[in-house]
């Protein structure tokens, strides 16, 4: 199974490819979308729908893994990110490909173990799983790729393919 995982923003946007397999990870891209932050909003936007486009033409993924949004304090930057999210999800809808949201503390638990783990703790791992040689920099691109670890694992447990069983 072929995972996009995504960090969205709109300054940066992080995204990883990875394949999972047998319960084994295997990066196969990642990297981020930057914008500038003189530029006009909606230009931003169209920037980050574009590359998201071509990422997703590009790896014809099985399943798209992106953070749920959850702000306590700045509002301002919330509308932005959630606006930024919107128009990758709208990238994902034209592409054909399933959307699978999962919360920090999923990822947290699902890449570590616990759910309470630090973040330089999640980027290690996140590492480690992946036989980097380094943490992936900007952080937003070590976060989709823990995001794609995430799915990774929770698509391949037993109870996650019963329920899907159940479904079909």
């Amino acid at each position: 199974m072929v995972i996009l995982g995504i960090d969205p923003g709109y300054a940066i946007v992080g995204y990883g490819v990875i394949r999972a397999q047998n319960g084994r990870f295997v990066p196969l891209e990642h990297g981020a979308i930057v914008t500038k932050a003189g530029e006009n909003f909606n230009r931003r936007l169209e920037i980050i729908y574009d590359a998201m486009t071509e990422v997703l033409q590009k790896w014809k993924p099985d399943a798209v893994s992106i953070e749920k949004l959850y702000f306590k304090n700045n509002k301002t930057t919330a509308i932005g990110v959630a606006e930024a999210r919107g128009v990758i999800l709208l990238a994902t809808q034209k592409a054909g490909v399933p959307v699978y949201e999962y919360t920090p503390l999923q990822v947290k638990q699902a890449v570590t173990g616990y759910g309470q783990a630090l973040k330089p703790q999640v980027m290690e791992m996140t590492r480690r799983l992946l036989c980097l040689q380094q943490i992936p920099k900007p952080d937003d691109v070590a976060d989709a790729l823990a995001m794609a670890i995430c799915h990774g694992q929770a698509a391949g447990s037993s109870l996650r393919q019963a329920l899907l069983g159940r479904r079909s």
